[in-house]
Parts: structure tokens; sequence; C-alpha cells
């Protein structure tokens, strides 16, 4: 993890560059699909936001969660992301949604810079190093 400045027109910028967005999309699906069948099944994708811990934990100090509610919230996101209901997510359906979501965020974040702690490997990671090498190229 580290700490580092993004804005929404860094987001918008990566999902906007294909070749960027479509490898850094890639190669979350390979990573995420353990069984390599091509799709990612509900336990693949609850497995990554388990590993989150977006509910479990609360600015640095763990907190008590109801499972069924927590289950309900996976739930409805893996149903985002399966958009012919056919209980797999695959490649196509995995972008999709990964560029909405990044949209999202864009959108939520607006043109003014943040500091947000990333995870190495994140959407949101590839957006910033890719805006640096960018920069760095000027």
């Amino acid at each position: 993890m580290s700490v580092e400045v993004l804005d929404g027109a860094t987001i918008v910028s990566f999902v906007q560059d294909e070749e960027a967005f479509n490898a850094s999309v890639h190669a979350r699906f390979v990573k995420l699909d353990t069984d390599h069948d091509g799709l990612l099944s509900y336990d693949e994708m609850l497995a990554e936001l388990q590993s989150l811990r977006v509910f479990e934990y609360h600015f640095g100090v763990d907190v008590k969660t109801d499972p069924d509610e927590v289950s309900r919230v996976y739930d409805a996101m893996l149903l985002q992301f399966d958009h012919d209901l056919n209980g797999t997510v695959d490649l196509k359906e995995f972008k999709e949604e990964s560029k909405n979501m990044m949209l999202g965020i864009a959108n939520g974040l607006g043109f003014l810079p943040v500091q947000m702690v990333l995870e190495e490997g994140s959407f949101l990671m590839n957006a910033v190093e890719r805006e640096l090498t960018k920069l760095a190229a000027v």
C-alpha cells in the first residue's frame, strides 16, 4: 500500500486508454480465476471481496458486522457483475462493470486532487502509475 494523489481525470484517462485498462482488467481477471476456466464463479469473486474486508474494518479498527447483512451486500455486488445472470462472470462482464465502477469513482472524486491509500496492483494504483509514466515522459 502507498499514499498517492489522484483525481477523476486520472481515472477517466486510464479507462479511456483501452490498451492500459484492458491489460489491467485482464491481469486482475486472471488472478481471480483460480480454477482457470475463463469464468469467475461466485466463490472466486467472494474470496476477493472478503479479502478486502470493506465491512469488517473501519479506519484501522476491526468492527463487528452482521454476517447476513454482509452476505446480502456481497450478493448484490456479484449480481451487478453477472449481466446475463448465469451464475458466473466472464471477462467481458468483468471489464464492463470494472469500467462502470472506475468511472463512478472518477465522478465521485471530481477533478480536485485527493490523497488516498492505494493497494499495489489495484485499478486505481494502475491509473496513478500510468499518469506518472506520462508525466515523466514529458
